[in-house]
């Protein structure tokens, strides 16, 4: 059983954490860099654990890898080699999964709780060019290009310890269509698909959110379809479109409700946790049963926003 369906057999909800890149650069880390949340991982790779275990304690049932930007072309051109960017890949994980034991250790921990679990981040091809791309999609590649290019990860992945994958921020149907077929080579691996959406109806390639939903509804490796990286004033309709077309759980994980200007590489707007946990109110009536944050939230997002499904 993937991970998501054996919470779902104990709780209503599933928390995931927030962001890890963004909360990394509000602790003094400069990610200015290709592979952005990756670098930490030779960098200082115990203030990612530092991070989840944060999450875990602000309420997270999930920790999320910092693989989203670690691939082997990325490492490569920081001149990283193959045998050790699948090293630092592999530590991701294992950062994520020390922060996860450590804080079940504690007993007291477990009360009114689940065990968490880890999810190790696939990111799209455009996290690759870092040129912002993976909210377009436009990459003039076709699906078996594609599936070359994330199979060597994800193949890394598959043989770690962690629970399931997270094939997040995806902008286009042929590029969700290459990572389930990759996907399915490992068929004891179970992962978690969420589009980055650019409206209330369309991810950000202009496709439907529904169709999208309804390409992989009833697939047995696919443990929840969602949307995240995506304004939240449209995370309820995306996730009412869907809800029609699937009985998979649906998950939500926006960004905090701040824009980002690419030019200045600065954020504007706010970031209010109370708006947020409002927010996903809406977003629970609506359908979504795994929710959690993107860009910008933090453990305090995620407290208050357990805080509110308890409710």
């Amino acid at each position: 059983m993937n991970p998501i369906a054996a919470i779902l057999e104990q709780q209503r909800f599933v928390v995931l954490d927030g962001a890890l890149a963004t909360e990394l650069e509000a602790r003094g880390c400069d990610l200015n860099d290709p592979i952005w949340s990756a670098r930490m991982l030779f960098e200082q790779p115990e203030l990612i654990r530092a991070v989840h275990q944060d999450y875990f304690r602000a309420g997270a049932d999930c920790a999320t890898s910092a693989t989203y930007q670690a691939t082997f072309a990325g490492f490569e051109q920081r001149g990283i080699g193959h045998a050790r960017a699948a090293e630092l890949m592999q530590l991701s994980v294992t950062l994520a999964l020390k922060a996860r034991d450590a804080f079940w250790a504690d007993s007291s921990n477990q009360v009114g709780r689940c065990k968490p679990f880890v999810a190790a981040s696939v990111g799209p091809y455009g996290a690759f060019l870092a040129d912002g791309s993976e909210y377009r999609g436009d990459y003039g590649l076709s699906q078996a290009q594609l599936e070359a290019f994330h199979r060597p990860r994800m193949a890394v992945l598959a043989q770690t310890s962690a629970d399931l994958l997270a094939f997040e921020t995806i902008p286009s149907l042929l590029e969700a269509r290459a990572l389930v077929a990759v996907l399915e080579e490992f068929p004891l691996v179970s992962a978690w698909l969420s589009f980055s959406a650019k409206n209330a109806t369309q991810i950000c390639n202009g496709e439907t959110f529904s169709a999208c939903a309804a390409a992989f509804a009833g697939h047995p490796q696919i443990a929840a379809i969602g949307v995240n990286c995506t304004a939240p004033e449209y995370v309820a309709d995306l996730i009412g479109s869907a809800r029609a077309v699937t009985d998979a759980p649906l998950l939500a994980y926006p960004n905090s409700g701040e824009r980002y200007d690419p030019i200045h590489k600065t954020w504007a707007g706010d970031d209010s946790c109370a708006d947020f946990v409002i927010e996903a109110r809406t977003w629970l009536e609506r359908g979504a049963i795994v929710i959690g944050g993107c860009c910008r939230t933090s453990p305090q997002h995620i407290a208050q926003l357990r805080l509110e499904l308890q409710r």
